[in-house]
């Protein structure tokens, strides 16, 4: 009978060279008593323990946490005949070799291990042992499971967006028709029943549902310039208390309406902040109308401002509806509604407070809100950094004489019927004498023939085959001196800062965006024929 371990000496010498050239995986065989009989140079170099160390002693003496995570049956089991494929996903590893990868701070060799027995003529004489590390392979999958998590985090966010996109567009067609279907339903009764007793209130609706369609189109622009970088701030010395104040007076009426109390609270020692006045006021009347709309009839609604320490602060609490809790993180957020359902009780697109953060932010500031769920009222706090004492500039206009404009010939230029005709009315209202025609090439042929001299050329930009840009030129480039310095106001829908920019360079010397304030036209005009 040949001694415990003979069989395993005779491996012969092929397999022998085999096993010591071996330098991308590691080999290491025992008898049937788990005594370790080959221990290749990889192994070796990967645990920094000699061959000469190995060699002779029981396997789970050299490593006894095997037994501990319960490997010890694996052997056995190869003793019985048995194979066993470890991977690293159930065992971590199965030796003890640390190592760092590529700066990925793995501190143990990721292994997959295959446990066989081995075979002396039919019978079991050992066992043996492969082992390959697969860093690079974990690494990989884990790679791999970030990007899956991020492709499906991203389809998550892709369909949120498309959600909230056919939310939105949904929320805009609602908001549109419903001041629209009131503007044209009155108009009609108007034109067929003109003897109708309800004229003022008829008149009274449609300007109050027209007004309604420009200030949702005003929303969608300042969100447009907001998100494009283009909103641009007048930034003057302000009291936080006046601007609050007049938004105050804008709401009110509709408050008084309403049946709901608006309180002020306004201290006096409130220092002066940095700011643009209209926008401030923007962020202010926003807060107050949000405040309104969720608060029944009898509600009250308390505005306060204050200094604290470095900053002015400005809250706006009702005792209305309040704010689901799940809620509250997406208030600002861009077209977010807590209700976006066909059944809401209350309209908008859900642009408001988005552009009441993204205001004030611009100006330096922060703003929170806090409600503790529904039915238990909001309160909304704007903080902006307080200045040192400075001049204030008024929020209210200085008043003005009434304008009028008789003995001033007007020309207007407008491919618009409709808009031709309306801004004939406006200023034949104030005593102009006006002329309208419908292309830049009638207008040019007036003037160049010398038939009707203006005192004041009023132009659209966006006409057909030549525009107010085009037609501003040609008359800058007339030979008539009179003609050539005529005073002009471009009139346009195109109301972004850079346009009014645009139309000055041109040679206008006002821009007034559509829809037409005749007051502010008429004024405009006045100014000019009077420098």
């Amino acid at each position: 009978m040949p001694a415990k371990g003979e069989n395993l000496d005779a491996l012969g010498a092929a397999a022998s060279k085999w096993f010591e050239q071996l330098d991308d995986r590691g080999v290491f065989i025992t008898d049937d008593r788990l005594i370790v009989r080959r221990w290749n140079p990889w192994l070796a170099a990967q645990t920094g323990l000699r061959s000469s160390d190995m060699i002779g002693r029981p396997l789970f003496e050299l490593f006894p946490d095997l037994v501990e995570r319960g490997l010890a049956a694996s052997y056995h089991d190869a003793l019985a005949g048995e194979v066993r494929v470890l991977s690293q996903r159930f065992h971590k590893y199965l030796l003890p070799i640390t190592r760092s990868f590529h700066g990925a701070g793995i501190t143990e060799m990721a292994q997959s291990a295959r446990i066989e027995p081995l075979t002396d003529d039919e019978k079991v004489v050992g066992t043996i042992t492969l082992i390959e590390d697969v860093t690079e392979r974990v690494i990989s999958e884990r790679e791999l499971r970030t990007q899956i998590a991020a492709s499906e985090e991203a389809r998550r966010v892709a369909e949120e967006a498309s959600r909230l996109k056919d939310e939105f567009l949904a929320t805009l067609s609602h908001e549109i028709r419903t001041p629209l279907n009131a503007v044209i339903g009155w108009t009609r009764i108007l034109q067929t029943q003109p003897s109708v007793r309800s004229r003022a209130h008829a008149l009274e609706v449609i300007e109050r549902n027209a007004m309604s369609q420009m200030r949702l189109v005003e929303d969608l622009l300042d969100m447009a310039r907001i998100i494009s970088g283009k909103l641009r701030l007048k930034v003057d010395t302000l009291s936080l208390v006046d601007v609050a104040q007049a938004a105050v007076d804008v709401v009110a009426p509709g408050a008084t309406a309403k049946k709901v109390a608006i309180e002020t609270a306004f201290a006096d020692d409130v220092p002066p902040v940095s700011g643009d006045s209209e926008r401030l006021q923007q962020v202010i009347w926003n807060l107050l109308s949000n405040a309104l709309k969720f608060t029944d009839s009898g509600g009250r609604i308390r505005i306060e401002v204050t200094a604290d320490g470095a900053n002015v602060r400005l809250s706006i609490r009702d005792n209305g509806q309040g704010i689901p809790l799940e809620f509250i993180p997406y208030v600002f957020d861009r077209f977010r509604q807590a209700d976006a359902s066909a059944s809401r009780r209350h309209g908008g697109l859900g642009l408001g407070l988005s552009l009441v953060r993204q205001i004030v932010e611009l100006h330096g500031g922060r703003v929170a809100v806090e409600s503790e769920g529904m039915g238990k009222g909001s309160t909304f706090r704007v903080s902006l950094p307080a200045m040192a004492d400075a001049d204030l500039r008024p929020i209210y206009p200085v008043v003005v004489e009434p304008v009028t404009l008789h003995g001033v010939a007007v020309l207007i230029v407008d491919d618009e019927t409709d808009a031709r005709e309306l801004l004939v009315a406006m200023l034949e209202n104030f005593g102009a004498t006006v002329r309208a025609i419908g292309s830049a090439a009638e207008a040019l042929a007036l003037l160049r023939s010398g038939e009707w001299e203006p005192d004041v050329l009023v132009s659209d930009m966006g006409m057909a085959d030549t525009d107010g840009f085009a037609l501003i030129r040609s008359i800058r480039a007339l030979d008539s001196p009179k003609i050539r310095t005529v005073p002009a106001i471009a009139v346009t829908a195109y109301a972004n800062p850079e346009d009014r920019v645009r139309a000055l360079v041109a040679g206008y010397q006002n821009h007034i965006p559509k829809p037409v304030d005749a007051n502010a036209l008429a004024a405009a005009i006045a100014r000019l024929v009077t420098a």
